[in-house]
């Protein structure tokens, strides 16, 4: 549901805790229907959460696309003040690989394998941060991978008698980046961790979205990637091998960092259609939970899936200095992606046009806006495994 402007608080009179967590505890449920055998279900939670901290600006996401039938899990934010260290993390389970029933919660709601893996595979991520930051241990996948695969093999499970290559118990996603902020907060570092085709970026005010992960699927072309679905080639699951993808780099502060399940960037027309809405958001809004909001009300009017994103500005004083940084990023990235653009999709389309025409027309622009955006977008995409045979 929506929350009250959190971010409105002052940070400098509050005692900072050891752990900063955004997250499930931020949940509440919509407002209440009057009791009684017919009576509608209640409205199912939705997270629209946003909160200023110091030099820290957390915004998460997350919505159902049917109300009660939501897989993805909420998104996670952490971070740990003594160490400098955190993750953003977001979690989308499987459901078509999961839609077996697996666990009937108290009140006799069914829940998928997908469902239950998403957030098993949540929980499991949290408490390798903590052991993480508690023991000031290396970030290595295998590490994550142990935590994930223990955390799993206690989960409900059903298996069922129908098989297939296909099938998978407690499958879900699994993006997320982990952060060390360098002595003098001007560097840092960056982890990014992965499985199956949710992604992390980091967002730069001179150049924009740039991915930190690369899907596991097949076809790595973000285009071609909207415009086919292809299967997942790795994810987390419970009853096959599956692999924590990860590669290290450093950028300069300020940045921001995100992570998005596909509900939010597989829906867009272009990939750069998916900055143009964080940046175009940004600008409206006036604070982190602001911005929150927006992006949630935008999401829901376009999006056919769920849909979850964890967003952390890093090394920006405040709000109104991280929205300043980046209008000339959005006026740039506005013109450029205007520039031909069909009026097909942004107007009622036109019931006398060809459709054939009009679907060339958009294909032709799309190609013209990727070739465009392409550089600067993959220009810390990791490379494809056969390239670094």
């Amino acid at each position: 549901m929506n929350h009250p402007r959190q971010d409105s608080t002052d940070p400098t009179s509050q005692p900072r805790p050891s752990w900063a967590v955004a997250g499930a505890a931020t949940l509440a449920h919509g407002p209440t229907v009057p009791g009684g055998p017919s009576a509608p279900r209640p409205t199912p939670p939705r997270l629209a959460w946003g909160k200023h901290q110091g030099r820290l600006q957390a915004v998460s996401v997350w919505t159902e696309r049917v109300p009660g039938r939501g897989e993805d899990a909420e998104p996670f934010v952490a971070h740990h003040w003594a160490s400098g260290q955190g993750l953003l993390a977001v979690f989308d389970g499987s459901g078509g690989a999961g839609a077996s029933p697996a666990w009937q919660s108290p009140d006799g709601t069914s829940r998928t394998s997908a469902w239950v893996g998403a957030r098993t595979a949540r929980l499991a991520t949290e408490c390798w941060l903590h052991d993480v930051t508690k023991d000031r241990q290396d970030v290595e996948p295998r590490s994550l991978h142990a935590y994930l695969k223990y955390f799993l093999d206690k989960a409900p499970q059903r298996h069922s008698k129908i098989g297939g290559t296909m099938r998978r118990q407690l499958p879900t996603t699994l993006a997320g980046v982990h952060y060390q902020i360098a002595v003098g907060d001007e560097e840092i570092e960056l982890r990014p961790l992965w499985a199956g085709d949710s992604r992390a970026y980091a967002l730069l005010p001179e150049s924009g979205l740039h991915v930190l992960t690369r899907d596991h699927t097949r076809e790595s072309d973000a285009l071609e990637l909207l415009r086919s679905d292809p299967p997942m080639t790795n994810l987390v699951c419970a009853d096959r091998d599956f692999d924590i993808d990860t590669h290290h780099l450093i950028l300069r502060l300020p940045c921001v960092l995100v992570a998005a399940t596909d509900g939010f960037f597989g829906y867009v027309h272009t990939p750069a259609d998916f900055e143009h809405l964080l940046l175009r958001t940004l600008q409206q809004a006036g604070g982190a939970a602001e911005w929150a909001h927006l992006l949630r009300r935008e999401v829901e009017a376009f999006t056919a899936d769920d849909a979850s994103l964890a967003l952390l500005p890093l090394g920006y004083p405040d709000f109104d200095v991280l929205r300043s940084r980046f209008e000339p990023r959005l006026r740039k990235l506005s013109d450029q992606q205007s520039r031909g653009r069909p009026s097909a999709l942004s107007a009622t389309p036109d019931p006398a046009a060809d459709p054939h025409e009009t679907a060339a027309r958009i294909k032709a622009w799309q190609d013209q806006s990727w070739q465009a955006y392409r550089h600067d977008y993959e220009s810390y995409l990791p490379p494809a495994p056969e390239e670094l045979v």
